[in-house]
């Protein structure tokens, strides 16, 4: 088994009076897909922010290559190798695909102090992007506006969006949530094909696509991980059942 790339312990996140994350903890490799599943407040996206500096935790270790990363910020974690995609894209669909991927590559890389502007010519994040869209099978899109793309090109392009700061780690909010059946089976291409080279996490609520995908599987249930191992093992699991009946084995 290949050595850990991320590791979380005893994550903890306290968001006003609600502990949206309790003592949670998550071991990612390289070459391996790994399902986080849990219904809707179950704590995932808090989680992901914890694990790419969007958010700082309470309590807890976060290390990335046997080294303590916890509270480093987002843009640094990125230049570390953690590649992010949110639930609610950022996807700017006046602009082209290329634009919208060299500006995610930009912002994610730099300090929120520098402007965008000053890296605008530069001729890295251009090469990124291109090399980020041909990955998810987006190359041919890449002079279109994004506003054009259809539903699964959409979460491809956010999927683009976060490989373009060349990760080792790629932390995907939902890329499967709401495709019709053909769309999520090319979707799940995509993932299966990234998982090869990179340790990819995908928080998802509907259990059974990703079930079908992944190697590893945390559940979590209000904010705390209640069952994690191998998909079957999960799969199995009462913890499952009683989360997600109709998904149990």
């Amino acid at each position: 088994m290949s050595q850990p790339v991320l590791q979380a312990f005893g994550l903890t996140r306290q968001v006003g009076a609600v502990v949206a994350v309790e003592d949670a903890s998550l071991v990612l490799r390289p070459g391996a897909l790994h399902a986080l599943l849990g219904p809707a407040g179950a704590g995932k996206t808090t989680l992901l922010n914890l694990l790419s500096g969007e958010m700082t935790p309470g309590a807890g270790t976060l290390q990335l290559d046997g080294e303590t990363v916890t509270g480093w910020p987002a843009w640094k974690l990125a230049r570390a190798g953690i590649g992010r995609s949110f639930q609610r894209g950022n996807i700017m669909r006046p602009l082209t695909v290329q634009e919208n991927v060299r500006l995610a590559a930009q912002a994610r890389l730099t300090p929120a102090t520098r402007l965008w502007r000053s890296a605008s010519k530069q001729a890295a994040p251009q090469v990124a992007a291109r090399a980020a869209l041909e990955r998810v099978g987006l190359g041919a899109e890449a002079g279109r506006k994004a506003g054009g793309l259809l539903p699964v090109q959409l979460r491809l392009l956010e999927v683009a969006m976060a490989l373009a700061v060349s990760p080792r780690v790629l932390l995907l909010d939902e890329p499967l949530a709401g495709l019709e059946p053909d769309a999520g089976a090319a979707m799940g291409a995509v993932l299966r094909d990234l998982a090869r080279d990179h340790a990819v996490l995908l928080a998802e609520q509907e259990a059974q696509p990703a079930l079908d995908l992944a190697d590893q599987v945390t559940l979590m249930l209000a904010g705390r991980v209640v069952a994690s191992g191998a998909a079957a093992t999960v799969r199995a699991s009462a913890a499952l059942r009683r989360a997600f009946p109709l998904a149990a084995a």
